[in-house]
């Protein structure tokens, strides 16, 4: 029988977490990562205690969550850490998924970690959604309704699915009861993926603002960046502590605080924020079999760009047409989820036909075009690397762009490929390289 090996234990921890090399012009952008982690750490705890006093039945669903809040003894501050944790939870993760593409960092080497965070995002929607569902309000079981009726659309099997997934003719205490074992359950799936995404992480190395390795020194993960993080986390603690105390029912819908009722419809079904864009790209399409097949493809898009993209370059910093398509973009993504929440009006559905084709506009078009125009007229790669050698040791964003330009035009002057010497020569002078 084997000892066990408490050193190799230390050793793995001291590698992966305590000396792991990163790059040193890392900034606050790259502590999402740490603050997504927090917040599953935080859901998983207060859903834990929640799942202490509540109830999986339709009759007492409802009445469990008003205990939860009226009797037992600080579970108000615990359930709105939870429900308003979901949110920031989102919040957080999408500022992670925009940094990575502003970055490049779903590109070569690091598709499969792109490929990993795009199913924990899947299960988050998933887990998120089916938490919905729990509380048994008006908004719960009429969001179980039409979302689970979306299988529907499957070929010859699509009404046996649905009635499989309620367990009955409806939604009801089948529903429900299966739906608390998967959203108990979904998170621990979740926290698992998210080790296999950290190990992909570590094997490819983490992007950096430049967007490609460099000859010069990395930085150990401990202090540098271990600081940086709990400063983000400090942060993320005071913007929930300010939601939980002063805020806690903004994000909530006014329905879900009316106990469900099966022959009472809502006037305007709307999902939580975080999938109101994709619920809006649905509604804009009036067949139910496209509408879902496209709302569908605008998530599976986001799988696709690694393999849509051609450019060369990773950084937006460095991509000046494809930085102005990504900030519109972010533009199109907030408009979006601003339509879905609009009355199902001829005004508002040419405003979301407008942004849905937008946003597929970016993965799709943008990418093709703008990574061509980058490949056939602005860089070379081999002189790309010279000036992101320099600029990483000597300038800030705005010297950045200026000699951005300045490349372009020493290669508009010099058609033909320069030594790294003589590019350096020409960018600085008076320098000694």
């Amino acid at each position: 029988m084997s000892r066990f090996n408490l050193d190799g234990i230390i050793s793995w921890i001291d590698s992966h977490i305590i000396d792991y090399p990163t790059a040193m012009n890392l900034n606050y952008n790259w502590s999402f990562g740490a603050a997504a982690g927090f917040c599953l750490v935080i859901q998983i705890l207060s859903g834990s205690f929640l799942a202490m006093h509540y109830v999986s039945d339709t009759h007492y669903a409802f009445s469990s969550i008003e205990h939860i809040m009226r009797d037992v003894k600080g579970g108000w501050l615990i359930r709105y850490i939870h429900s308003n944790g979901a949110s920031l939870f989102f919040i957080v993760v999408y500022a992670h998924i925009f940094r990575g593409l502003y970055f490049g960092s779903f590109m070569e080497p690091r598709q499969q970690l792109w490929w990993s965070g795009g199913v924990i995002y899947i299960l988050m929607m998933a887990t998120a959604f089916i938490g919905y569902v729990l509380p048994w309000g008006q908004m719960s079981f009429w969001g179980a309704t039409v979302i689970t009726s979306l299988f529907s659309i499957l070929p010859s099997v699509g009404r046996e699915v649905v009635m499989w997934i309620w367990g009955g003719f409806t939604v009801g205490n089948p529903t429900l009861n299966r739906f608390y074992s998967l959203h108990y359950f979904l998170p621990f799936l979740i926290s698992g993926l998210v080790f296999f995404h950290l190990g992909l992480l570590h094997k490819e190395g983490s992007n950096n603002p430049l967007g490609f390795r460099t000859r010069i020194g990395n930085l150990s993960f401990y202090p540098y960046l271990y600081a940086k993080d709990l400063v983000s986390l400090f942060i993320l603690l005071s913007l929930l502590s300010i939601i939980v105390f002063y805020f806690p029912n903004t994000l909530g819908d006014p329905d879900n605080y009316l106990e469900a009722d099966p022959y009472g419809t809502p006037a305007h079904i709307v999902p939580e924020w975080y999938f109101l864009p994709f619920y809006a790209i649905l509604r804009v399409i009036p067949n139910k079999v496209g509408g879902i097949l496209t709302m569908a493809g605008a998530i599976g898009v986001i799988f696709l760009y690694p393999v849509l993209n051609i450019s060369k370059l990773r950084s937006g910093n460095f991509r000046p047409i494809y930085s102005v398509g990504f900030w519109l973009f972010l533009c199109d993504f907030f408009l979006l989820a601003w339509s879905g929440t609009t009355p199902v009006d001829d005004y508002f559905i040419i405003i979301g036909v407008i942004v849905s084709l937008s946003y597929f506009l970016f993965f799709f078009v943008g990418s093709l075009v703008v990574g061509f125009l980058e490949k056939e007229f602005l860089f070379r790669l081999r002189e790309l690397r010279a000036i992101g050698e320099i600029l990483w040791q000597n300038t800030g964003f705005i010297s950045q762009v200026f000699e951005l330009f300045l490349h372009t035009f020493i290669l508009k002057l010099f058609p033909k490929r320069i030594g790294e010497e003589k590019y350096c020569a020409l960018l600085y002078p008076k320098k000694v390289i």
